[in-house]
C-alpha cells in the first residue's frame, strides 16, 4: 500500500473526515490539533463516521484505533507519507506550520491542503521548497462526499499531483485537476453561482428560502447527482445533441444570464436566510439535520455503487 502512515494537521470536521476516511482505507493516521479536547472529539466522529462507512462498504480493511495524537505537527508528520492539512485558513497560521513541519519531512512525502478560501501561491510562500506541496481539496464531508480538487503549479513537481490523485482515488475519491489557479478553485465557485441567483431570488420575492432550496434538490440537484450539466443538456436535446441544444437554447439562456441577480451577503440579506432556514428547519437541531443529509447521501452512494 502507498502512503501506508499519514498525518492530519487539524481536528476539526474536516480534518476529523479525513481521519476516519483514511483508517477505513487500511492506513494509520497520526494527528494534531492543539485545541484542548481534540483527541476525543477527533475519535467521537471516527466511531460516527464509521457506522456510515460501513454502510458503505469502506471499512473492510480499516482499523479505527490505528490512530496517535500527537502534541506537535512536526512530531505528527514524522514518517508520514501523505500529510492532509486543514489548519485555519489564516496564512501566518498555514506558513507556520509549513515552516514548523518542512524539516521534518521525509524526502518523498507529499503534503496536501484542504484550503478552499487560499490560493496555493499564497500558501507555498511558507515553503522554502514547495515542489512537494499540493492542493486537496475536498468537499465537506470528505468521507461522504467523493470530490477532491488537485492543483499544482509550476513551483510544484508533476510527480507529488499524480501522486497525490493516486492516493486519492485509491481511499475512492472522485478526483478533478485544477489546470490553473482561481479563487474558490471550481466547485465552491459553482455552488457560489447557485446560491447567488437563490438568494437574488428569495430578496426579490420570488420564492421563500425553503422553495429555493427545495427547487434545487427535487430539481437539477437530482439530474446533477449523476451527470454534469453540460453532459445533461447534451442528453436533453436528443439525436443532435449539444450542438442543437445551443441552436435552440442560445437566446433562452443569454436572456436568462442577461437577468442573473447581483446580491451582496448585507447583514439585513443575511437575516432573511438565517430567518428562512429555521422556519424550514421546523425546530430540527443542526445535529438532526446533519443526520438526516448522511442518511440521504449514505444511501444515493449505495444506490449509485458500481454505476459510475
Amino acid at each position: 500500500m502507498e502512503f501506508q502512515h499519514t498525518a492530519c494537521l487539524g481536528g476539526g470536521v474536516i480534518g476529523a473526515s479525513w481521519t476516519a476516511l483514511f483508517l477505513a482505507s487500511g492506513r494509520s493516521v497520526a494527528v494534531h490539533d492543539p485545541a484542548p479536547g481534540v483527541e476525543k472529539q477527533v475519535r467521537d466522529y471516527v466511531e460516527m463516521a464509521w457506522r456510515t462507512m460501513t454502510e458503505l462498504g469502506l471499512t473492510e480493511n480499516g482499523n479505527p484505533d490505528a490512530i496517535s495524537f500527537h502534541s506537535s505537527a512536526a512530531e505528527a508528520v514524522a514518517g508520514a507519507g501523505f500529510v492532509q492539512e486543514n489548519v485555519p485558513e489564516r496564512l501566518p497560521i498555514k506558513h507556520a506550520t509549513f515552516a514548523e513541519i518542512e524539516p521534518v519531512l521525509d524526502g518523498s512525502a507529499i503534503v496536501a491542503s484542504s484550503a478552499s478560501g487560499l490560493m496555493l501561491s499564497q500558501m507555498q510562500g511558507g515553503w522554502k521548497d514547495p515542489a512537494r506541496f499540493v492542493l486537496g481539496h475536498p468537499f465537506n464531508p470528505p468521507h461522504l462526499i467523493p470530490l477532491v480538487e488537485i492543483l499544482g503549479n509550476d513551483k510544484t513537481d508533476p510527480a507529488a499531483v499524480d501522486a497525490a490523485e493516486r492516493f486519492y482515488t485509491g481511499i475512492g475519491k472522485v478526483t478533478i485537476r485544477v489546470n490553473k489557479e482561481k479563487n474558490g478553485h471550481v466547485a465552491n465557485r459553482l455552488q457560489a453561482a447557485i446560491w447567488r441567483e437563490a438568494i437574488s431570488l428569495v430578496v426579490e420575492g420570488v420564492v421563500s428560502v425553503e422553495d429555493a432550496d427545495k427547487a434545487v434538490w427535487a430539481g437539477p440537484g437530482q439530474r446533477w447527482a449523476a451527470m454534469g450539466p453540460t453532459m445533461l443538456f447534451n442528453l436533453g436535446a436528443g439525436a443532435g445533441g449539444l450542438q442543437s441544444f445551443c441552436d435552440h437554447f442560445s437566446d433562452t439562456f443569454n436572456g436568462w444570464w442577461d437577468d442573473l441577480g447581483q446580491v451582496h451577503l448585507t447583514p439585513e440579506v443575511a437575516k432573511t436566510l438565517i430567518d428562512g432556514v429555521e422556519d424550514a428547519a421546523r425546530g430540527q437541531t443542526p445535529a438532526e439535520l446533519s443526520a438526516r443529509r448522511d442518511a440521504l447521501i449514505t444511501a444515493m452512494q449505495k444506490a449509485t455503487a458500481g454505476l459510475r
